[in-house]
């Protein structure tokens, strides 16, 4: 009640177990001390020049060469992709094992394949997986795969153009299945292209299931990711190459391209719509694949195959 601080006995003396309570208990004596230096506006949370120093560090991030905006680590999941890609070699970065799952040879060739190219193996819990996954059945086993590294334009034509056989590159135009990528990909290093060039919008990234598709080829040939087609295309011109477009109702039928040898730069555009307005009005030559009139489009993978199959035909006739 009031006034029983004044009452007697009520105040405990120093030498009691809990210690006196007169005194600040340090409160004052702390509060004498300096706090240190202020730091910079920069380093202050909530101040607006660190609001401006942390837009400018994502942005000077989003420009980085190699990556494209916004793009983060991708979780590979099921024991066929993870299993597949490994063999395929596609940069992994950990290999997530459920604890207690039922271990068929799959999961066991993928934890060893992890092993020995010291991808770290790590077993969490289903439910923890769960999460990671967002719910997507993973049969217990993810594949974490780095953002894909990117090769700047200039590097792609300046290799093309020095090297000592013809120029060839390829384009996509609109691809949204990262299967034709990894499709494309494979034919393009098969057949002797120098590059890939793809643009970032309205297309699929190289993805891990673009990787896998691709049988390792995308760890050899390298692929280029442009924020504009057309000018990537102008530039190509520029540089000495000839733009052509895979067409249906091309000008000039694939069996009579007489500028096979030459260098090209060949433009695949997706099954559905096909090459883009602005990209076939670029483009120097349309050329169509002959079929029978069943058969309305290939996809992406097998038109680009079909493609640079008679380009290499054409180049070793000429050679020979």
């Amino acid at each position: 009640m009031a006034g029983n601080s004044q009452r007697r006995g009520a105040r405990r003396g120093a030498g009691t177990k809990k210690g006196a309570v007169v005194g600040s208990g340090g409160q004052r004596r702390r509060g004498l001390e300096g706090k240190g230096p202020t730091p910079p506006a920069e380093a202050r949370k909530g101040h607006p020049a660190q609001r401006r120093a942390a837009a400018a560090s994502r942005a000077a991030a989003a420009k980085r060469p190699g990556r494209a905006r916004g793009e983060t680590p991708e979780l590979l999941v099921g024991r066929n992709p993870v299993v597949e890609a490994l063999r395929a070699r596609v940069p992994s970065t950990a290999l997530y094992v459920a604890q207690g799952i039922e271990a068929d040879e799959r999961v066991a060739e993928s934890v060893k394949r992890a092993a020995d190219r010291g991808v770290p193996v790590l077993e969490v819990g289903r439910s923890e997986l769960d999460r990671m996954t967002g719910g997507v059945l993973h049969q217990g086993i993810g594949l974490q795969v780095p953002p894909y590294s990117y090769a700047h334009l200039g590097d792609v034509l300046s290799r093309a153009v020095e090297s000592p056989d013809p120029a060839l590159l390829v384009a996509l135009d609109g691809v949204t299945d990262p299967r034709n990528l990894g499709a494309v990909v494979r034919s393009a290093a098969a057949f002797g292209a120098h590059g890939v060039i793809v643009p970032e919008r309205r297309a699929t990234p190289m993805t891990a299931t673009a990787w896998r598709t691709s049988a390792g080829a995308a760890a050899r040939l390298p692929v280029a990711r442009v924020t504009n087609l057309v000018r990537a295309l102008k530039e190509a011109q520029q540089a000495g190459l000839l733009v052509v477009g895979l067409d249906a109702d091309g000008d000039v039928p694939l069996d009579d391209l007489e500028a096979a040898a030459d260098p090209l730069l060949l433009v695949v555009g997706s099954e559905g719509r096909g090459l883009s307005r602005l990209v076939g009005e670029t483009c120097d030559l349309r050329v169509s694949i002959p079929m029978t009139a069943a058969t309305e489009s290939l996809n992406a993978g097998v038109a680009a195959a079909v493609t640079l199959a008679e380009v290499a035909r054409r180049r070793r006739a000429r050679s020979g």
